[in-house]
């Protein structure tokens, strides 16, 4: 036998041996693949996962989770379903999912409220939710309602010239409001004319920047309420008139300062009125646990503990070392023409301007009573609502006031742009990459290819 015969028989070998260990290679990974299971999303931010939110909401649902799809079997429908819900199953394994034709039983569906093909039907420790939309957002949203235990009744205080929680006007809060009923709570409107206390099974009352001061019976309403245990948001804003409302101050042993708050920051951060205040940086506090968010506050009261009045009092809302609060009127057309004056009775910052209160509730059906006191009531309004973290920090005061703590520190909402933006230079190089580049790098491999097996 020849060398070279030799090593041409070694080389069919080494070529029969790989491609018998490729094979059981392949097979080894099939059979492992379903043993196991490996997810590996490499998408900016995990966009092809479920969100953190979603994730976070998850944790929170201690139990099983049933899901009843209400899906034609013919079609792709109840595929599609099954997919979708695999993400969800893939981090809480308890979380089922069942089908029901709804053709067998129209009146049971009519009964049911099925209207839509694919409608679902979550249930949870004997609640339930139904959703005609499959998307992570409506469904994530349903479990966080699921989680919260029931709608939580809000009531706001209304006929004072208040921030109304219906309203579409750029001072109202009506966008936030709708978002947070789609979370679980029920805004109702609460006038002091028409009742004489805070009626029961109320879970919050949120006071929202009164314009006119509050007739005698509604201060000693809301006074009642909160001695009695009643959770309570009290948005305030610049002014040196307690509208009525120093009892109710006297009762949180806080105290709104005179004058406008005012930061000298603001420049460097781009903002042209000093009163608009811009906080990146938070008090720890169960509220801010964790938030990093950028938030605006476009007017805002300073406030102050005076007494300690049996409350446990933490700021979570603090302005920075270059602000005051200032008393003198501020020029509109020219808001930065201000200057501290100590001798006016100005006060230098860093100063409060949100309060989280709490004690042991002296109701007996609560075992802890919760009040905000913000300095500013426009941060959640609609025009403002948008600017950074504004909803992110007002769904986190919201769910701590409701006592709601699994669901303060959520991620916040919503998914990075996912718009390309390309110059024309940037998008001309791209275009040349494809059409020349990339094939003449194609062509310059394949000849290299080509002369190396000639070589050998």
């Amino acid at each position: 036998m020849t060398t070279s015969f030799k090593r041409s028989a070694f080389r069919r070998l080494d070529g029969w041996l790989f491609a018998l260990a490729l094979l059981l290679g392949a097979g080894a990974i099939g059979y492992l693949s379903t043993r196991h299971e490996f997810i590996a999303d490499w998408t900016h931010d995990r966009r092809a996962s479920l969100s953190q939110e979603t994730s976070a909401v998850l944790t929170t649902l201690h139990g099983p989770v049933e899901i009843v799809s209400y899906a034609n079997p013919q079609g792709d429908l109840r595929q599609t379903i099954t997919s979708f819900v695999q993400r969800y199953q893939h981090l809480k394994p308890d979380l089922t999912l069942r089908f029901v034709d709804p053709q067998l039983d129209p009146a049971a569906m009519r009964e049911l409220g099925v209207s839509v093909d694919g409608a679902l039907i979550i249930h949870y420790q004997q609640r339930e939710q139904q959703l005609d939309e499959l998307s992570e957002r409506s469904l994530t949203t349903a479990l966080e309602r699921l989680a919260r235990g029931g709608e939580r009744i809000v009531a706001f205080v209304t006929g004072d010239g208040e921030r109304r929680a219906d309203g579409k006007g750029n001072a109202d809060l009506g966008i936030f409001i709708s978002q947070l009923e789609g979370r679980g709570m029920r805004a109702v409107p609460l006038n002091f004319t028409q009742v004489t206390a805070v009626p029961e099974h109320t879970d919050l009352v949120v006071l929202a920047s009164p314009a006119l001061a509050l007739p005698p019976g509604a201060v000693k309403a809301l006074t009642d309420y909160v001695a009695d245990g009643g959770n309570l948001l009290w948005l305030t804003e610049p002014s040196n008139d307690d509208l009525g409302l120093a009892s109710l101050a006297n009762t949180l042993g806080v105290r709104v300062l005179p004058g406008v708050l005012v930061d000298g920051q603001g420049a460097a951060l781009g903002l042209k009125d000093p009163r608009q205040i811009a906080l990146g940086d938070y008090p720890p506090q169960a509220i801010t646990r964790g938030f990093t968010l950028t938030t605006l506050f476009p007017q805002v009261s300073a406030l102050a503990q005076v007494t300690q009045s049996g409350w446990g009092t933490q700021a979570f809302l603090r302005s920075g070392p270059q602000s005051w609060t200032e008393i003198h009127p501020i020029d509109n057309d020219r808001p930065s023409d201000i200057r501290f004056d100590a001798n006016a009775g100005e006060l230098k910052g860093p100063l409060d301007f949100g309060f989280a209160l709490s004690r042991l509730s002296p109701s007996p059906s609560k075992s802890e009573q919760r009040v905000v006191v913000i300095g500013d009531g426009d941060f959640l309004s609609n025009t403002f609502l948008g600017n950074g973290g504004n909803r992110a920090l007002g769904e986190r005061i919201f769910d701590w006031l409701l006592g709601d703590d699994a669901l303060v520190n959520l991620p916040p909402r919503g998914a990075p742009d996912r718009v390309l933006e390309l110059s024309q230079g940037q998008l001309n190089a791209v275009s040349m990459g494809f059409m020349l580049g990339l094939p003449l790098l194609l062509l310059i491999i394949g000849g290299w290819i080509a002369w190396r097996r000639r070589r050998a």
